[in-house]
């Protein structure tokens, strides 16, 4: 009998949208309509296969204490997540963006300790250590332009895919943190004990991403 095996997809139409056409090209398809349904667990037309419809944030979870043997999460959240506990195989090459520190344009002159507002905690203190430079991070999980503009924060840590929105509303890109994919996560145990169709998995996945 042929293992089965546990794919955690990322919620949102986009994205998960995305994903899902990635799996189509290697015989993997829900039975149901994954943006439709109130269901959060999908079997598909591969009898060995099943997805969990997940929150990013919880894709590496779900997956490093192994109820999903695989997932499919964006780098800024394995960063956050501490990027332990599974493998990462393989870049997906989706959702492709960068992490990036931005303030306003006409920026006033900054005093010696910074107040930055993301919702990357981990990743802004990281960098900001590895720079010397000391900073209050406040966490917000939205609206990050507005910081700036009120005076929440002096700048704020943020995804950046095409900067339209940060121009929107007065700031600009400063510093590059870094660049930003979805990737493919491999449960470590799951990697050992179900190591024939997980790596026929991933090789499809590669033949289709290039």
């Amino acid at each position: 009998m042929q293992d089965r095996i546990t794919i955690a997809v990322t919620k949102g139409d986009r994205i998960v949208g995305q994903q899902l056409a990635l799996l189509a090209q290697i015989g993997i398809e829900p039975h149901d309509d994954l943006l439709t349904s109130r269901k959060l667990v999908f079997t598909t037309k591969n009898p060995n296969v099943e997805l969990l419809l997940l929150r990013g944030s919880d894709v590496a979870t779900y997956v490093e204490h192994g109820i999903a043997d695989l997932g499919m999460a964006g780098r800024d959240v394995l960063l956050e997540h501490g990027e332990q506990g599974y493998y990462q195989p393989l870049d997906l090459k989706l959702g492709r963006c960068r992490i990036m520190v931005a303030g306003l344009k006409d920026e006033p002159p900054l005093p010696g300790r910074l107040r930055i507002a993301t919702k990357f905690v981990k990743t802004a203190k990281q960098y900001y250590a590895e720079q010397g430079v000391q900073v209050d991070i406040i966490k917000l999980y939205g609206a990050m332009e507005l910081a700036p503009v009120t005076g929440l924060a002096h700048r704020i840590v943020d995804i950046v895919e095409t900067g339209n929105t940060l121009k929107a509303n007065g700031l600009v890109a400063m510093e590059h943190i870094t660049d930003v994919s979805t990737r493919l996560i491999v449960n470590k145990t799951a990697m050992k004990m179900k190591y024939s169709i997980i790596h026929q998995l991933i090789e499809q996945l590669r033949g289709v991403v290039g």
